[in-house]
């Protein structure tokens, strides 16, 4: 493992994705965004997404510097088209329509179709939320076909994450964000790369066994090469038997179909996100201010459960996330010794020196 202070990863991704054509501005925010994830602790949308994102870049797969185009817009709803820009960039402008909306309205509802991977869901729950907006985000990946559905096993829907987010008065929000799989793709990448091993039985072969090989998935690759889940023969598969496969299957109808996006399917070959979204103003809903009081004692009545055998006390949503920034903030972001190789491989494919990489001060 090597370990690199939070502002010097930032810094050198920014550069990277400057690298590929990005603004100044763009290059930092995706790259903020990226790191954000790892300080979440969910290191599958973090930094270990940089030679993809290059790579994607370079094939036209993302267009940097993209402002998103109002297909429909009215009052209480809009329809956008990404225009297949990084997903870190268009998906906080989605957010920003959205939330504007809610404000004036007390309701919304935004689909964002065509954008780039718009990497950790949470993070636009958490933008609303910022503005004491609670709201719900549907995704899917059209032309990612990765998991198999309860019962099949061949590869047929996205991760199709699904997230909500809930403001707190003078807390910390609720945010609960998941991938509709048992596992996301990135701790697939992550576990091939010598990170976390993935869960038993999160991939399933076309004979139907149940495997946590990321090979089943990609097919053979090396440390520092790309991950091609076309090369792989076998599928993930969705959490919570039928309940996980039946919430993906709405993701990918909600997310992909409602959008104009597409729900997923193998001959799309580009690459992209939707994201259905709504906005709700909990103010307009709630004069009484009952809401927060009511969510602060439930969430009191649930912490005060008494723990499981070998669990040390019960979260909830966002508190996970919340420890881990705490400690990566102060420690620095940790990246197994095959990330920062490929993170090093793409740094130089874009022109970065040794001094520069050197900069970045990696530690062990």
């Amino acid at each position: 493992m090597v370990t690199i202070k939070v502002e010097a990863l930032i810094a050198l991704a920014a550069d990277i994705f400057a690298g590929v054509g990005s603004s100044k501005q763009e290059a930092r925010q995706v790259a903020s965004s990226l790191v954000g994830a790892n300080l979440a602790g969910h290191d599958s949308h973090g930094v270990i997404r940089v030679p993809r994102y290059v790579a994607w870049v370079e094939s036209g797969d993302i267009v940097p510097n993209q402002t998103v185009e109002r297909l429909i817009d009215t009052s209480s709803f809009a329809v956008l088209d990404g225009r297949y820009g990084f997903g870190q960039s268009v998906a906080p402008q989605a957010v920003a329509i959205g939330m504007e909306k809610a404000k004036a309205e007390g309701l919304s509802a935004v689909a964002l179709k065509n954008a780039g991977h718009v990497g950790r869901v949470g993070e636009w729950a958490e933008m609303a939320a910022a503005e004491k907006l609670v709201s719900v985000h549907f995704v899917n990946a059209s032309g990612s076909v990765l998991v198999a559905p309860f019962g099949g096993v061949e590869r047929r829907m996205s991760t199709a994450p699904f997230c909500v987010g809930i403001p707190r008065e003078g807390e910390e929000p609720i945010v609960l964000d998941f991938a509709t799989s048992l596992v996301a793709e990135g701790k697939v990448m992550v576990a091939s790369q010598g990170g976390k091993k993935l869960p038993d039985g999160a991939l399933i072969g076309p004979d139907g066994k149940l495997s946590t090989d990321p090979a089943l998935l990609y097919g053979p690759h090396t440390p520092e090469g790309p991950r091609d889940h076309s090369k792989g023969e076998g599928a993930i598969r969705a959490f919570g038997e039928h309940k996980g496969s039946g919430l993906a299957l709405i993701c990918e109808l909600i997310g992909g179909a409602l959008t104009g996006t597409g729900a997923t399917r193998p001959e799309r070959g580009r690459f992209a996100n939707g994201m259905f979204s709504i906005y709700v103003d909990p103010q307009r809903f709630d004069p009484e201010h009952f809401f927060d009081a009511e969510i602060a004692r439930y969430l009191g009545y649930i912490k005060g459960t008494k723990p499981a055998q070998g669990v040390a006390e019960v979260l909830v949503p966002g508190e996970p996330e919340r420890r881990v920034k705490a400690e990566r903030m102060k420690n620095g972001v940790p990246l197994t010794d095959d990330t920062w190789t490929s993170i090093s491989t793409a740094a130089r494919h874009v022109g970065l020196s040794e001094a520069r990489l050197a900069q970045a001060g990696a530690a062990r």
